[in-house]
C-alpha cells in the first residue's frame, strides 16, 4: 500500500462518490479471473485493488468524525503494524 496513491484516492472520494472507487475495485477483482494474466499483472491489479480498499477505510473514519491526516496516519500505523506481526 502507497499513502500517496490513498490520500490521492481519498481525495477523490470526496470530490466524486465513493461508489466509482467501489465499481472499479469490483471491475478489477473481476479482471483477476482472466486465465492469461501473468503474474506480475496480478500483483499490480491486487496493488491497485488493496490501495482502493484503503481509501475507502480512510473515508470511512473521516465520516466517523477523524480528521484526513489522523484517519491517514491511524490507517497507516494498522497496516504496518499487522505487517510487523
Amino acid at each position: 500500500m502507497k499513502l500517496p496513491i490513498i490520500k490521492h484516492l481519498t481525495q477523490f472520494i470526496e470530490d466524486n462518490d465513493e461508489d466509482f472507487v467501489i465499481e472499479t475495485i469490483e471491475t478489477l477483482e473481476n479482471l483477476t479471473e482472466v486465465s492469461s494474466l501473468k503474474d506480475e499483472e496480478l500483483d499490480v491489479i491486487g496493488e491497485l485493488i488493496s490501495n482502493m480498499y484503503g481509501a475507502l477505510e480512510v473515508n470511512k473514519m473521516v465520516k466517523e468524525g477523524s480528521s484526513k491526516k489522523e484517519a491517514l496516519n491511524t490507517f497507516m500505523s494498522r497496516v504496518l503494524g499487522s505487517i510487523d506481526k
